[in-house]
């Protein structure tokens, strides 16, 4: 099968949560004996990074890079707020990038589009016209709910009136190219109810992302240690962390002094990385996430807004690590609270369950133990692979 994977921004070097997911499906897909051919948006904030790219990987993906300028344009924005327009979507749209892909199209019989997101729906015309091959969309997010969510928790009335915008002009635009696709893989079973109760009647599948499970060697996790990895460039990621900071690390901190905080992830905005926060360890972005991880001993999650499924949580998860966060971080997974998994939705749930785990540390280890069985189980990235190679394969 050949299969053409159209994404958002470089799926390699999987350095965040997006990243990771994209190249899940393309490492998957070569390792099932298909062909893959990679095209991929590039911008600014993400560029390719080709020294860091395999021959191997640039060989066997075909791999191809359009650059599209998606840096914020106040006039633009205002245009398309009062024309109604999703500017998230719109700025992904470039004639070089449907250039590129009609060039592609027309040198290659390709047996499925496999389509990142759906910023990248805007291209689906152009891929009618030069191919009959069926197309997929693999949905990370329902990506309304995300900036709907952003705009309730925000304190600023301005910014949360543009959220509410930015989130309708959304949804609308959802709810219009919906069934454009000729099959959804969402990222989970809530995202397919979602679909099915906006008018979605193509095929729908839920398609989890898989990881490849991995086993760090000679590495004691620090005791009372907290930590929190992410791409600190997604707003949900910076918002929770920050209400977190606020709201329960002083009374976390002034009960459990022994507790430290760590937070890493790229693009950390210059307020957090010059924080002198008694107790917490600003790190930024680290060489490797997975020794990182390792080193420490409870992950917290505290988001207050998302969609879809956590990368970042499976793969502490896999890990072994003991995961604390809110209903809305555990979402789309399929965790059970108390036994693999401990939610905490306020400063005092957050402070409890902290203290639970210091004050129990066998229970803490059994939950990591608990949690990384529920990955190998449920979220193995080879039998995921070949369900999607299943899903494509329905007519």
């Amino acid at each position: 099968m050949k299969v053409l994977q159209l994404c958002y921004k470089p799926p390699r070097p999987p350095v965040d949560g997006g990243t990771l997911a994209m190249n899940s499906i393309t490492e998957g897909l070569l390792e099932n004996g298909q062909e893959v051919t990679v095209l991929t948006v590039e911008s600014d904030k993400h560029p390719v990074r080709r020294e860091s790219l395999e021959e191997k990987y640039l060989q066997s993906s075909h791999f191809e890079s359009v650059y599209i300028d998606l840096s914020i344009h106040p006039l633009d924005a205002a245009v398309a707020l009062l024309c109604g327009e999703s500017y998230n979507v719109k700025r992904f749209y470039s004639k070089h990038f449907a250039s590129k892909l009609a060039e592609i199209l027309k040198k290659n019989s390709f047996d499925i589009i496999h389509i990142e997101s759906i910023f990248l729906a805007p291209y689906v015309p152009t891929i009618r016209q030069h191919s009959n091959a069926r197309i997929v969309l693999r949905a990370h997010n329902v990506e309304h709910r995300i900036w709907r969510q952003m705009a309730e928790s925000t304190r600023n009335p301005l910014k949360r009136w543009y959220l509410k915008k930015l989130a309708l002009a959304l949804r609308q635009y959802e709810l219009e190219h919906i069934n454009d696709f000729d099959g959804i893989a969402c990222i989970s079973a809530a995202d397919v109810e979602t679909f099915r109760r906006q008018g979605c009647h193509k095929p729908l599948i839920d398609i989890p992302f898989g990881i490849d499970i991995k086993t760090i060697d000679n590495v004691d996790p620090e005791p009372n240690t907290l930590f929190h990895i992410g791409s600190m460039d997604w707003m949900p990621n910076q918002d929770g962390i920050r209400w977190f900071l606020d709201k329960v690390w002083p009374s976390l901190h002034n009960e459990l002094p022994q507790v430290q905080l760590f937070l890493a992830g790229r693009k950390m905005p210059a307020d957090l990385m010059e924080l002198h926060t008694e107790g917490v360890t600003v790190v930024g972005e680290v060489p490797d996430a997975a020794n990182f991880i390792a080193s420490k001993q409870i992950n917290i999650v505290p988001l207050l807004a998302g969609s879809g499924i956590r990368v970042k949580i499976i793969e502490a998860m896999s890990l072994g690590k003991t995961v604390i966060t809110t209903s809305v971080g555990a979402a789309g997974i399929d965790y059970a609270d108390g036994k693999n998994i401990l939610i905490a939705d306020t400063p005092e749930q957050f402070t409890a369950q902290v203290r639970r785990c210091v004050e129990q540390p066998d229970f803490c280890r059994l939950l990591g133990d608990n949690a990384r069985a529920l990955i190998l189980e449920k979220y193995n990235n080879q039998t995921l692979i070949k369900r999607l190679i299943d899903f494509y394969n329905k007519k």
